[in-house]
């Protein structure tokens, strides 16, 4: 009996979402699971720069989509039954998104990368895999990225 059968990974192009999807990749061959790829683009921060403008937000949408492209090459060479979402919702936290789009896919799994940041590294940077963690219904795999 598979204990998971749809596990969502938020992914961002870095090495550690890289090994955190690899990891969600080989539990989904092991569980005969699908896997919904997801990029979230965090328009919080952008709004907080000085120069956001409909040009970096566009920037970020072109970004997400070649990211998720990349991502489901690497499904669909695992085998796995992918899909992806690009989210998109202004005012919202990256972690209420990835929490968010477990719900409406009905996800029984969260794997995320996680840089693992103590002290002022957390405290100035945030932690969305933290976010992630504790606002989640369901459970969360946080990979430990090479950072």
């Amino acid at each position: 009996m598979s204990l998971f059968k749809k596990i969502l990974v938020p992914i961002d192009g870095s090495n550690t979402s890289n090994k955190a999807l690899d990891y969600a990749l080989k539990l989904a061959q092991a569980d005969q699971a699908e896997v919904r790829l997801i990029y979230c683009i965090d328009e919080l921060s952008l709004l907080s720069s000085h120069e956001y403008s409909g040009e970096m937000v566009q920037l970020a949408r072109e970004n997400g989509h070649t990211i998720l492209q990349g991502g489901m090459a690497l499904a669909n060479a695992a085998k796995v039954k992918a899909d992806t979402r690009l989210i998109d919702r202004i005012g919202q936290r990256l972690g209420e998104s990835v929490v968010d789009a477990a719900g409406d896919w009905g996800a029984d799994l969260i794997v995320l990368g996680t840089h693992g940041r103590r002290g002022i590294g957390r405290v100035l940077l945030g932690s969305g895999a933290e976010q992630v963690m504790r606002m989640s219904p369901v459970p969360v795999l946080m990979v430990r990225g090479f950072d």
